[in-house]
């Protein structure tokens, strides 16, 4: 019977796993037969088979060539709804879905549907709330309202089919910069819109802030590894690009959102992230 050092054969079958090419077993065998000096072990093709499988690769018992097979990432999972975070979503998405451009009718059934969304990170203010709700797939933004909602546009994780919700390199990913409108009667002039940037960062990330404009900085929500923030936001006169004529417009000039980690260090930054954001590819 063949008796090999277990220690030995096991730095054997890691150094499999770490090149992760077609490798030869016999003579990794015998290299580890070789080496072996101290106290000796029997091993049975089934000791070694347990051990293999538990480093991730697998080979046949023939003695044919066999490759390492490396484990995938395990898939985000998504925060499970609350019975109040599912009424949103549900009132969020009256028709049962998103919508794939402003007519909230229009659906896509790509796109999923009510039970396929999550609450990621809610903004609340005293005119309010905003809220990011995704899915494996992609997201929409939602401003609860009492006329005139706004309608659930789905966008793709990083703009980009099909869509992944760990899928960002880095510490910081901003995926949305929109405005929204918000209903309250006899409101001041020009105030009942909101400029709302949301994202993804990575799991370290302890704080997130927008800066709208000099001198205005938010500290947005982060909630397992994800943001939003919102501020209120006026509207502006300037001259029609046709008619030269002055037209009102919403504010939005571009904004700096910063990441930090728990010991208060910049993770990530974006700067001059302009309005109509939605990722790689968008406007901004």
């Amino acid at each position: 019977m063949t008796t090999v050092n277990e220690r030995t054969i096991a730095e054997g079958l890691r150094r499999m796993a770490d090149e992760a090419l077609p490798v030869n077993a016999s003579a990794y065998a015998a290299r580890a037969t070789a080496r072996s000096a101290r106290r000796r072990l029997s091993w049975s093709l089934a000791a070694i088979a347990t051990l293999a499988a538990g480093l991730g690769f697998f080979f046949p018992l023939d003695g044919a060539q066999m490759t390492a097979k490396v484990a995938e990432p395990p898939v985000r999972e998504l925060p499970p709804n609350t019975p109040e975070q599912l009424r949103l979503v549900r009132e969020c998405m009256p028709a049962g879905g998103p919508s794939v451009n402003v007519n909230p009718d229009r659906r896509n059934p790509a796109h999923g549907t009510v039970r396929d969304f999550r609450v990621l990170a809610e903004y609340r203010d005293k005119n309010g709330s905003s809220a990011l709700v995704g899915s494996a797939k992609g997201f929409v933004l939602c401003t609860p309202t009492k006329e005139l909602p706004e309608p659930p546009v789905f966008t793709y994780w990083g703009n980009k089919v099909p869509g992944d919700v760990a899928g960002f390199p880095g510490k910081l990913s901003v995926d949305v910069y929109a405005t929204h409108y918000w209903y309250r009667e006899n409101p001041p002039p020009h105030d009942n819109y909101v400029r709302i940037v949301a994202g993804r960062v990575a799991l370290d990330v302890r704080r997130v802030t927008i800066a709208w404009s000099p001198g205005e900085r938010t500290d947005a929500v982060v909630s397992n590894g994800f943001f939003i923030a919102r501020t209120l936001t006026k509207t502006v006169s300037r001259k029609s690009r046709n008619s030269g004529e002055p037209e009102r417009f919403v504010d939005t000039p571009p904004v700096t959102v910063t990441a930090y980690d728990a010991a208060g260090r910049i993770a990530g930054r974006n700067e001059s992230v302009g309005f109509g954001w939605r990722g790689p590819g968008s406007l901004g």
